[in-house]
């Protein structure tokens, strides 16, 4: 008996499921933009290149401005992690930002205080292209590595969320600032810290506008490793601004992790002034991790990593579709003059608006309207 009569495809064929328009996607001597790389293999014990197996990075690419993400470099992210998410050559998934300052700062403040304040229907939209790009990451057949390579803050804490593992420089801080600046963190932070912390550190953390160190968030069980990226001479030196070398003072408090201050800061910051950076060490930690997860069986890990995310998402999803109207609301709103008064900061000597008198106003009555707008809002510098 014979099965020739069942018709199969070659075994070198191959279908690709990807969806992505690589149009979206820019390169490294063209910021703003996310670029995607495919990078080999690495064995961290020996430093080979393994044949035929890649990385897949996706670079926010835009250290002028914070790597803060513009609405093509949302679209290039989403056309990144699709293309990542789909193709077998790729055993797991990078997400980082350029240059050694920031891994990302949210949003693009620029585009929002000039293009999207006032316009509701298009930050809708915006809303639901920025959930779009997260969705190959949910459904990744592989393990996601967030390379925090400096400061994440507000979006860049939140569109990187869905990320399984953080490896982090040890100049990295970690944080929210919607409160201080007209916004809140709904587009991930409120819903997945509460998951992944407990309540109170989540409460604190997403609302005080407060930056946490990567050694204390370390601390808090939030991130995977911390690597020193300093170097004098020969010398790796762990941030010398945070507080590494004792769990508590002399009081009984717990101070691992927390900045320093003073003349423990000035100190520091001249230590620092001494020191060159160097991001070897934390390309080393990522590979290791993706090292351990390339030596187990990939079928296991993708159900092990669907299971495990589902708690995040789950979170995510009670409020992904309402909240796409957020911004509808707020013509005059704390959006318009949080963002604005952010942007024009240079301009005016201040980032925020008079909080004092705007909440005098609202006790008062006072509607939120131009005449408000123009009472709150930083004053031009003389």
């Amino acid at each position: 008996m014979t099965l020739d009569y069942i018709k199969r495809k070659p075994k070198d064929t191959i279908f690709d499921h990807a969806f992505a328009d690589p149009k979206f996607l820019g390169t490294m001597d063209k910021p703003p933009s996310t670029v995607y790389e495919k990078k080999p293999l690495i064995n961290p014990k020996t430093g080979e290149k393994i044949d035929g197996l890649y990385t897949g990075w996706i670079t926010l690419n835009n250290a002028a401005q914070g790597n803060s993400y513009t609405l093509e470099m949302v679209k290039g992210a989403a056309a990144g992690f699709n293309l990542a998410a789909h193709d077998k050559s790729v055993v797991a998934i990078v997400f980082t930002g350029a240059g050694d300052r920031f891994f990302c700062t949210g949003g693009n403040v620029v585009e929002y205080a000039e293009y999207y304040s006032g316009r509701p229907f298009d930050t809708s939209q915006y809303m639901m292209l920025y959930w779009h790009a997260m969705e190959s990451l949910w459904t990744a057949q592989k393990p996601i590595i967030r390379r925090a390579n400096g400061v994440s803050m507000a979006g860049g804490e939140e569109i990187s969320m869905p990320c399984d593992l953080t490896v982090a420089s040890d100049l990295a801080t970690f944080g929210q600032i919607g409160p201080l600046h007209g916004s809140a963190a709904m587009g991930g932070a409120l819903q997945w810290k509460p998951v992944c912390w407990t309540y109170e550190d989540a409460v604190w953390n997403s609302t005080s506008c407060e930056q946490w160190s990567a050694y204390k968030l370390f601390r808090k069980n939030y991130i995977h490793k911390v690597v020193p990226v300093l170097k004098k001479g020969d010398q790796w030196i762990r941030n010398p601004e945070v507080i590494t070398d004792k769990w508590i003072d002399e009081t009984g408090e717990i101070v691992y992790g927390e900045f320093k201050t003073g003349k423990e800061l000035e100190q520091a910051k001249k230590v620092m002034g001494e020191c060159k950076t160097d991001m070897s060490q934390l390309d080393q930690a990522v590979n290791e991790v993706i090292w351990t997860y390339v030596n187990l069986y990939p079928g296991c890990l993708a159900m092990s990593f669907a299971i495990l995310r589902r708690w995040k998402r789950a979170n995510f999803d009670f409020d992904r579709g309402p909240l796409m109207y957020w911004w509808s609301a707020m013509p005059f709103g704390e959006y318009d003059m949080g963002m604005t008064s952010f942007r024009w900061r240079k301009a005016a000597g201040s980032d925020v608006i008079d909080m004092i008198k705007y909440r005098r106003m609202i006790a008062e009555g006072h509607p939120v309207d131009e005449e408000l707008f123009e009472e709150v809002m930083p004053k031009l510098k003389k």
